[in-house]
């Protein structure tokens, strides 16, 4: 772990951020991912100078929520994996939750000393739009994982270290933490991003494995549904009937498919597009109803045929032999999920779940149509919510940052003379000459 080959000059990167801060101008050779992050951190106003991570549980509220959370059972196996290195190769090693709130933070005490004097502790939040660019944070956002060296971290502060971190995976396939590597020169290693990545892949086997021998009806890979305030998504029956599924679709900024922890299968857009209506249609779609869906112009019954062929040999049992072609098992998605938050009022939660449109990159009339249908709930709910937090992040996407009726809203409910307020008021009237 203590080899160091940092991928991007160090010099030119500090360059080409301290020209981003003060220009907004983006200067050549920085990586997509972090170009993208340091707009969404410009946008949600982060303060280049100073991070400033919520901290919102007391010592005795953070102990008790961290006591309770699923990830504090495999606690054991990513001491095994990483912290015990980590105190001698000069790293700390952090697990947050799903929200980026950080509940352990072990490993090296100098390094520990040093990154606390930046907020990085115990409970702290460290969510990409409250202290920019940061590798749990940007993973969280991004839902994959992440490197994230010196200067590329959009604080200041921050650029002193070097992190890599990967989201944690529960048994229903949704996100629930974030497992991080954070240090100095050792840190910036892809070494490091592999051992994390690694270790994270042990930890949701452990999650899985947990979760069969509790005897909850779960089978390996099949979601924990037994969970105190678990949401069932739609196609999944609860154990106590019987059957669930753990396989989860995402199609929101992209697609992959996933079988369970540690077994994530890229599927082609075509195959994306055909899972998520089938998804939407449990009953099922004929050749010509699928041809419709799928294409804007005409597709050929024997074109519907032989994609669908190909599929099922991808997917296998999934995709049942009938027709109308139907799923053979429940399929969860992260548009269901997305809906079902909204459901129950959990707009912060529909929010975080939704890193992007669906599908971006597809034209298919069915899926363009379930792609404006959940981006306008999305929309309306924030619209007609009170939290000015959540309005924030609405206008932090790229779909919000130019709605104009949602940067009014924020004027609203924003509370007099905060810096969202401030912010709001500028930009409708940006936006205003704009329309001149």
């Amino acid at each position: 772990m203590r080899s160091t080959v940092p991928s991007e000059d160090p010099a030119r990167v500090r360059a080409a951020h301290e020209a981003y801060v003060t220009t907004g101008n983006l200067a050549p050779g920085v990586r997509p991912l972090v170009a993208e992050s340091w707009a969404r951190s410009l946008r949600n106003g982060v303060d280049p100078e100073s991070p400033h991570p919520e901290v919102e549980l007391s010592d005795h509220e953070l102990a008790e929520y961290r006591a309770a959370h699923v990830l504090a059972p495999v606690m054991p196996v990513v001491r095994e994996l990483l912290v015990d290195a980590a105190v001698t190769d000069g790293l700390v090693v952090a697990v947050t939750d799903d929200v980026g709130r950080l509940l352990w933070v072990e490993g090296n005490h100098g390094v520990r000393d040093a990154v606390g004097q930046v907020g990085f502790v115990e409970g702290a939040v460290w969510r990409e739009e409250r202290v920019g660019t940061n590798a749990p944070g940007t993973a969280l956002t991004t839902r994959r994982p992440v490197q994230v060296l010196g200067a590329e971290h959009f604080t200041r502060p921050v650029q002193a270290f070097n992190c890599a971190a990967a989201p944690i995976r529960g048994v229903d396939g949704r996100v629930v933490g974030v497992l991080d590597v954070t240090g100095g020169g050792s840190a910036a290693s892809g070494v490091v991003l592999s051992l994390v990545r690694a270790s994270v892949a042990a930890v949701e086997s452990e999650l899985v494995e947990r979760s069969w021998r509790a005897g909850q009806g779960a089978s390996p890979g099949a979601p924990d549904l037994a969970a105190a305030g678990e949401l069932l998504l739609p196609g999944t029956a609860h154990p106590a009937g019987g059957t669930t599924s753990g396989t989860w679709l995402e199609v929101l900024g992209g697609a992959s498919l996933h079988h369970g922890p540690g077994r994530d299968r890229h599927v082609s857009l075509r195959h994306a597009e055909i899972l998520l209506l089938l998804a939407e249609d449990p009953r099922g779609l004929t050749a010509d109803e699928l041809a419709v869906l799928l294409h804007p112009g005409t597709l050929s019954d024997v074109a519907v045929r032989a994609e669908v062929s190909r599929l099922r040999r991808a997917v296998g049992p999934l995709l049942g032999e009938s027709r109308p072609y139907r799923l053979a098992r429940p399929l969860a998605t992260d548009v269901a999920l997305v809906r079902s938050l909204l459901a129950v009022g959990d707009l912060g939660g529909a929010l975080a779940a939704y890193p992007g449109p669906v599908l971006p990159r597809s034209v298919a009339p069915g899926v363009e149509a379930i792609r404006a249908e959940l981006s306008a709930e999305l929309r309306g709910a924030v619209l007609a919510s009170s939290d000015a937090g959540a309005v924030e992040r609405w206008l932090a996407s790229r779909e919000g940052a130019d709605d104009h009726d949602a940067w009014r809203h924020l004027s609203r409910v924003a509370a007099t003379g905060s810096p969202a307020a401030t912010r709001a008021r500028a930009r409708l009237a940006l936006l205003d000459r704009s329309l001149c």
